[in-house]
């Protein structure tokens, strides 16, 4: 590190679990976040601020004036752009020294693997469950860890999956693929702007601790909030022997 990137990042310096070397980590990481919107705008933004070196932004969809209520990487004039440029575009601002790719298209197959096989850590924070699932199936297969968030209404959860080790379980161990389960979405149910602020900066501080090595990551728990009474509860889970994902892991 340089003289000024020293006293950029001096008071996560100065924090004894993190000091040079879990900065330095972090100057030297790849983040892949999917989704710049409610949960991928405060996740990004504090990424960038805190140094991560490159960060790859996806997200297909272009912003709406309906975002701008909780997705704090856009503004009025970028109304109509894609999000992943917009967002691109923001972080700059925030940090000039970072590295932001802007991939402003779905990702799937072969595109979404060559992605997550290069990151160091994955966050998910996009809102519907195919792509949750095709994020996890790559995460697994590359053991790559995988910080997945979710909010709608005044309810969000967050939980990291991480196969670097083979008995920790994966997205799918917790939220089976194929089940009947009923995917609710913030612009038919409507959603608590803060809520998209605190899951996305939990998101956050989940990668950053898996980056610089330090903490205890969410792995085989479920963080569940609930912002209406200001609550928190943390459901613990296990591996799934016969998950078809995750079980010959």
């Amino acid at each position: 590190m340089n003289d000024e990137q020293l006293l950029r990042y001096s008071r996560h310096i100065l924090l004894p679990e993190l000091d040079v070397e879990g900065q330095q980590a972090i100057l030297d990481s790849r983040v892949l976040i999917v989704g710049a919107g409610g949960l991928g705008s405060p996740a990004a933004m504090y990424l960038a601020s805190a140094g991560v070196g490159t960060i790859i932004l996806a997200d297909g969809d272009t912003v709406d004036l309906t975002n701008l209520q909780r997705q704090i990487l856009h503004r009025n004039d970028s109304v109509g752009r894609f999000k992943a440029e917009s967002g691109r575009d923001t972080l700059a601002t925030l940090n000039p020294e970072i590295i932001t790719i802007a991939l402003p298209q779905r990702l799937e197959g072969a595109l979404l693997d060559a992605h997550i096989s290069e990151a160091d850590v994955v966050l998910d924070c996009c809102d519907n469950f195919a792509t949750r699932h095709a994020i996890n199936r790559a995460c697994v297969k590359h053991r790559k860890p995988l910080v997945s968030g979710a909010a709608v209404r005044f309810d969000g959860q967050l939980s990291v999956f991480d196969l670097r080790q083979d008995s920790n379980p994966c997205y799918h161990c917790l939220f089976p693929d194929g089940e009947d389960v009923e995917e609710t979405r913030c612009a038919v149910m409507g959603i608590f702007a803060p809520l998209t602020g605190i899951v996305g900066s939990l998101q956050a501080a989940e990668a950053l601790k898996l980056i610089a090595g330090c903490g205890e990551p969410l792995i085989g728990k479920l963080l569940l909030i609930n912002a209406l009474d200001v609550s928190l509860r943390t459901m613990r889970y296990g591996k799934d022997g016969g998950c078809t994902v995750c079980g010959n892991a």
